[in-house]
């Protein structure tokens, strides 16, 4: 499909975590009054949030936490709430409570997606400072609707596994440093588009997923295969979503992992479960030899408890040297 040629970038989305405030301020700092609306996800789960205040304080844009239908404006800097999904659609915000994406609650994937759907090229997907990938498939989806990618180099990020994740699996239109990000920007935003790409149905799914999950089985069955792991917050079946780079799963009641937080949350599980094993059986043991005491050797039963508690101690000494070698 030809667009207009007077049809320009006008909506800059952007990702960010651990790290991502020094950057961010200093691209308020530097972007000039009234330019395109800057949309940006910092995780911080249900924690108060004061950066709309910072970010207004940096530069001349305005900056706030938007409410459901807030109209996207230019010279604004619009940031996702605690504890709440920021989507874009027709112009306007969305906010949902929906469940987690990547352990985060707001999470960049949902918005970068919408914004795939809603502006396909005229959107720009940045990722900033982070650890772990959140955003990756993100920035994906903006690329293949036909936006731009800007990546943090990972060299100037605090934090680089997001921008190291990010600059993986999608083809960056820029790589760039905290100083030189707003110029990048402004660059960006005043190209012209001419193509607009055919959005992929496996994006419009999953968005469609993130704010109603009616039929959730049956969509999941069109983009993903069940696979034999379940999902560590609901302990539902996990969809192995088909083609994701990076790897990718969800669970019918809306959580969703890449392949990379999925193995930080189960390695944790993981050792709390070593943890919580040895505590009951140091607990038996103490449990064991109190009963050992209420026989006389030689009597049957004092055979019994003293060979019960050297078991659970062998397995006690076999935990600890598990948990000692991590």
């Amino acid at each position: 499909m030809t667009l207009p040629a007077d049809i320009h970038r006008d909506l800059i989305v952007i990702g960010a975590s651990a790290g991502g405030l020094r950057v961010l301020l200093q691209l308020a700092s530097a972007l000039p009054d009234g330019f395109p609306p800057v949309l940006v996800v910092q995780h911080i789960g249900h924690h108060v949030s004061l950066l709309p205040e910072l970010l207004e304080k940096a530069g001349p844009n305005r900056a706030l936490h938007p409410v459901s239908g807030q109209k996207i404006v230019p010279g604004t800097f619009l940031v996702a709430p605690p504890d709440h999904h920021m989507l874009v659609g027709d112009g306007e915000i969305r906010l949902t409570t929906g469940p987690k994406e990547n352990f985060a609650r707001p999470a960049i994937d949902p918005l970068f997606r919408s914004a795939a759907l809603a502006y396909g090229p005229r959107a720009i997907g940045v990722i900033l400072s982070g650890r772990l990938d959140d955003g990756t498939a993100g920035l994906h989806a903006i690329k293949s609707a036909g936006g731009l990618a800007v990546v943090q180099d990972p060299d100037d990020a605090d934090e680089p596994s997001m921008p190291s994740s990010a600059l993986r699996f999608v083809a960056a239109d820029r790589i760039a440093t905290s100083a030189e990000l707003a110029g990048i920007l402004q660059e960006l935003a005043r190209q012209p588009i001419v193509v607009r790409e055919q959005v992929p149905e496996i994006i419009r799914c999953e968005h469609e997923l993130t704010i109603d999950r009616r039929n959730a089985m049956q969509k999941l069955d069109q983009i993903g295969t069940r696979s034999d792991i379940v999902c560590p917050e609901c302990g539902g079946v996990l969809w192995e979503i088909d083609d994701a780079r990076p790897k990718r799963f969800r669970c019918h009641t809306g959580h969703a992992f890449s392949l990379a937080a999925l193995d930080e949350t189960q390695a944790s599980h993981a050792d709390a479960a070593i943890w919580a094993a040895l505590k009951a059986l140091h607990e038996r043991h103490r449990v064991l030899l109190m009963m050992l005491e209420l026989h006389e050797p030689g009597d049957p039963a004092f055979d019994v408890w003293r060979n019960e508690a050297q078991r659970v101690k062998h397995r006690i000494d076999v935990l600890r040297q598990l948990a000692d070698d991590d």
